[in-house]
């Protein structure tokens, strides 16, 4: 613990916590302060102002990374037929209906993202109990449950994520890894604050982007000045 203690010590000397940097330099920051074995994601996290106890105040969609996640995620899909064999074709790891189904239930989830056509949900609504708590529930809002199975394998191997709000409004997601260019950080932060931004649901009041920070999996937080990824 002394040595993880004094790793962040090291990292935190070169970021001023009250300070918000343009995000070109905070992302420099997360890069620098990256200091573990592994090559760490860089995480954003946003406060907004909503309350997602009100139905009206949630915010949730997905955004498409211009430049992946640099993980490669394991696609499931509940399908049948032709669109299991699209399923198969564009890339998901696991494809089933029924049986599939009788695993999950029975715990074995060896999926990051789950996909289901839409004849599929009356099977899959069952497992609500197992898949909601892990954020897996296929949902049409983010384009997980759909007859085009094809093109949601590849958008979510292609770097597709998902974000929902959390209880004290908070927005959090993977932009990438610390070894990705700084060009193609910035970008994918930026796609993802105008996800987030276009998903402003009709019960926001007052200032909805509020806070917007950046951190690698091991590193200190980097406040980020709003205007530079907003363009306001």
């Amino acid at each position: 613990m002394a040595n993880v203690g004094k790793r962040i010590a090291k990292a935190r000397e070169g970021v001023e916590r009250t300070k918000l940097y343009p995000v070109d330099q905070a992302v420099k920051l997360v890069k620098t302060n990256a200091r573990a074995k592994f090559d760490e994601s860089v995480e954003i996290a946003m406060n907004l102002g909503v309350d997602p106890k009100h139905a009206d105040q949630m915010v949730r969609g997905v955004v498409n990374l211009p430049n992946g996640t640099g993980r490669t995620l394991r696609v499931a899909v509940f399908a049948r037929g032709a669109k299991a064999d699209e399923a198969k074709a564009a890339g998901a790891d696991i494809v089933g209906a029924e049986d599939f189904v009788n695993e999950v239930a029975g715990g074995k989830i060896e999926f990051d993202r789950c996909i289901a056509t839409p004849d599929m949900m009356g099977l899959v609504g069952r497992l609500g109990k197992v898949l909601g708590p892990r954020g897996l529930m296929p949902n049409p809002r983010v384009g997980t449950v759909t007859m085009d199975v094809a093109a949601a394998v590849k958008a979510s191997k292609g770097g597709a994520v998902e974000f929902r709000v959390e209880k004290a409004g908070i927005v959090q997601g993977t932009v990438g890894k610390v070894s990705f260019d700084e060009a193609k950080l910035v970008e994918n932060i930026k796609a993802v604050v105008d996800a987030v931004n276009t998903a402003k649901p009709p019960g926001a009041k007052g200032t909805y982007l509020q806070r917007v920070a950046l951190s690698s999996t091991m590193g200190p937080g980097v406040k980020v000045e709003l205007g530079t990824v907003t363009g306001a």
